[in-house]
């Protein structure tokens, strides 16, 4: 008799090719290293039977998020293109599932909500769902970048009562301020998620 029910879930955030390649709109420095931390991290997902779920922003190709339609950033991660597909050697579990965020032009930073950026109005997306359907209680979280989707997603993750652990080697800041990364290192700890 087997068992499907997961106690654990690895969420990787936002591996995409404009994030996580230099030649990226929005290229991570240091994406390469995550990388490979990620990877270690789905293998052993994997082979401990937890569940792994990848997110993707997967924007519009006009949003108020971007910068030329009055957001803060470059166009990235545009639903269908070559910048919004996860990274070629990203490993993929073969069970995995997926998250897409910013569908409808939203900040879809956290893999868990997004939010207007007209209106500020907050909706979910299915992570939580899928998560409560798996019988999930706590996540590892890694994934690109730091002080945006990572730092969100684990704010989110607290805030709905799951166990967060988040890995120092398979993440990395954007820094659009210096000390952001930091800076959220410290939100994280403060919410109660732990560091490997």
């Amino acid at each position: 008799m087997t068992n499907d029910t997961r106690s654990a879930a690895l969420v990787v955030v936002d591996m995409q090719n404009d994030f996580a390649d230099v030649r990226g709109s929005l290229y991570v420095r240091g994406a390469e290293r995550v990388l490979q931390a990620v990877n270690r991290a789905v293998r052993s997902a994997v082979d401990g039977g937890d569940m792994v779920v990848y997110t993707q922003d997967w924007h519009p190709e006009s949003t108020p998020h971007f910068a030329k339609d009055g957001g803060t950033w470059p166009v990235h991660c545009v639903a269908g293109t070559w910048g919004a597909m996860l990274h070629p050697d990203l490993e993929i579990a073969s069970d995995a599932s997926y998250v897409r965020k910013g569908v409808g032009g939203e900040d879809g930073y956290s893999g868990f909500s997004v939010r207007s950026p007209e209106t500020g109005a907050v909706s979910r997306t299915e992570l939580d769902r899928l998560l409560r359907m798996a019988r999930v209680g706590s996540v590892t979280v890694v994934g690109l970048a730091t002080d945006y989707c990572v730092k969100e997603t684990v704010l989110d993750a607290r805030q709905l009562g799951y166990g967060v652990t988040v890995l120092l080697d398979g993440i990395a800041p954007v820094d659009l301020r210096p000390g952001d990364g930091k800076d959220a290192l410290d939100a994280m700890r403060r919410a109660g998620a732990d560091f490997v």
